[in-house]
């Protein structure tokens, strides 16, 4: 019994030991690791490569009722550490027979926050919040019209839609080691994942 229970304790050690080489390649990689020694390991995914992978989910189009056709093109990312959230504001163009068939231009300016999929490794738009749809030209009670449309829109367009994947390489000094994405917090410097122990199956 206490030869099992001698092996049992050095693998638990093994396993810390690992863990801790991790985060001491993560710091020394320059990576974004906490300067507290006991935080775990952590990596920060900067802002323009979460534009970049923004943009190519874009143009969209949609068709509302059969009476309303909007594009949604150019997203910008903005980052809300306050918040611990990303804004995107669209350019949108609108036309059909509900604007007699008129072409406008406007934005579209949507807060949300990000979920994390582990099955593809894919970080994912939720918990939307519609800040404004905005039209260039249109009079007062047409654009009242347009934002009875906003939120389904919004919805639509950036809802559990991708917004980036984690690659192998974001990844590489964690396969095989146990550790996992865990929390998800937006920095001034872009977006900060800090890594943690898989769960036992």
């Amino acid at each position: 019994m206490s030869k099992m229970n001698n092996e049992g304790g050095q693998g638990e050690r093994r396993r810390w030991l690992l863990f801790s080489l991790v985060a001491a390649g993560l710091l020394v990689s320059g990576c974004a690791a906490s300067s507290n020694a006991f935080a775990q390991p952590s990596f920060t995914i900067p802002a323009a490569q979460l534009q970049e992978a923004v943009e190519r989910k874009f143009p969209r189009k949609y068709a509302m009722n059969g009476l309303l056709n909007l594009e949604l093109t150019h997203p910008q990312i903005q980052l809300k550490p306050e918040q611990n959230q990303l804004n995107t504001v669209l350019v949108v163009v609108a036309s059909g027979p509900l604007l007699q068939q008129r072409n406008y231009h406007g934005t579209l300016d949507v807060d949300f926050s990000l979920r994390y999929e582990p099955s593809d490794r894919t970080l994912r738009a939720t918990q939307l919040q519609l800040n404004g749809l905005r039209m260039d030209g249109l009079n007062l009670s047409g654009e009242q019209l347009l934002q009875q449309y906003g939120s389904a829109l919004a919805q639509r367009s950036l809802q559990e839609v991708v917004l980036y994947q984690l690659s192998e390489q974001d990844l590489a000094l964690t396969n095989g080691l146990g550790l996992e994405p865990g929390q998800f917090t937006v920095t001034p410097k872009g977006l900060a994942v800090q890594l943690k122990p898989k769960a036992s199956l």
